[in-house]
């Protein structure tokens, strides 16, 4: 579930800064950083020991996946009960469920599902070490439905971006496929760059079908998490039956383990952890600085995946992995700069319109 959180509930925070020193704020800036970056490798790496380890050897990823969002339920509606309480969690609303709404959502909730589900699927099969480049057409996929959707063009400035993160994807599935630890006869790695490749999809899809549905819910995106995750445990209850997972967890051997339990519950309030946390740095910093964060800390979380495997990659297979952070960072500088000039003339041209008036 790891990079789909991440894009939750900025807007949600809304508590107003108090004054504080220069140096309080390079202090906060500092914690809120290195708390995005522990709780979103730690999250990272939990799932991925959940889903694919030795340990666990539980081959039923989308009950793995339900426990998580029932999880994230159940956090969010004990926040929305603490939150009063608390004044740095008052943005958490009444967990409040209306039906009508609920079903209205249901679209939404599906693509969430999808996005959930392939994204841990995709790190079950290819691991830590290749999860940022097996997922890193979002940005194309972004490109790519704007236009089909929205009929919003992009410049030949962020095109040439998205070039760059596609030749990185390109070259790392080669470099994954002739050097990989992985692959298992590269069964393994194709599954995996399939559930990546679908991930990514239903990502980009996500982010432009929120903006349609976030008016259901009055704007708040916290209400939307709390909609999203109840639906999706739902949804996943027919696909669990569906897809044979049942008999895996009723000869399952550690299912009445308090391990094996606390584990899973862990990795759903990093979930909601990582949703807060992510917000918090937009707030504290901005959503560029925020970008140029998740791009330094896949990078971090790449090698500490290679470093913690011992694991042997070639130069070429580095170079795929620079091409596609750089290509992201690159393409959210881009589209921040051309914000920022669009923001410029529409209100250059509403004082033209004052005046003229």
């Amino acid at each position: 579930m790891a990079e789909e959180k991440e894009r939750a509930p900025a807007a949600a925070l809304e508590m107003s800064l108090p004054k504080e020193s220069l140096h309080e704020r390079y202090v906060k800036i500092a914690v809120v950083v290195a708390a995005y970056w522990t709780i979103s490798i730690s999250m990272v790496f939990l799932n991925s020991y959940l889903l694919s380890s030795d340990d666990v050897k539980l081959d039923a990823p989308l009950f793995i996946t339900f426990s998580q969002c029932v999880t994230g339920v159940v956090c969010l509606f004990i926040l929305s009960k603490v939150g009063s309480k608390m004044s740095f969690l008052d943005q958490f609303p009444a967990f409040e469920i209306d039906t009508a709404i609920m079903i209205k959502l249901i679209p939404l909730s599906a693509v969430f599902v999808g996005m959930i589900a392939f994204n841990n699927l995709c790190l079950k099969y290819v691991g830590v070490a290749f999860y940022n480049v097996g997922r890193s057409l979002t940005t194309i996929f972004n490109v790519v439905l704007s236009y089909t959707i929205l009929r919003q063009s992009t410049s030949g400035s962020a095109i040439l971006c998205c070039t760059a993160i596609i030749g990185g994807f390109l070259l790392g599935v080669n470099q994954e496929d002739k050097h990989g630890s992985k692959s298992e006869g590269n069964s393994h790695l194709f599954l995996g760059v399939f559930f990546g490749v679908s991930a990514s999809c239903c990502v980009a899809l996500n982010a432009i079908l929120t903006k349609k549905f976030l008016s259901l819910v009055d704007g708040n995106l916290w209400r939307l998490q709390i909609y999203n995750n109840l639906n999706a445990s739902l949804l996943f209850m027919p696909l669990i039956l569906i897809f044979g997972e049942v008999p895996h967890l009723l000869s399952y051997p550690k299912l009445s383990s308090p391990g094996f339990w606390s584990m899973m519950g862990a990795s759903g309030v990093m979930g909601i952890a990582i949703a807060y946390v992510t917000g918090l740095q937009i707030r504290v910093t901005s959503p560029l600085t925020h970008n140029v964060s998740g791009t330094a800390k896949a990078c971090a979380q790449t090698v500490l995946a290679v470093v913690w495997l011992s694991s042997s990659k070639t130069v070429l297979w580095w170079v795929s992995n620079l091409l596609v952070m750089l290509g992201s960072a690159a393409y959210t500088y881009v589209k921040q700069k051309e914000m920022a000039v669009a923001r410029q003339q529409a209100e250059a041209a509403k004082q033209g319109g004052d005046i003229k008036a």
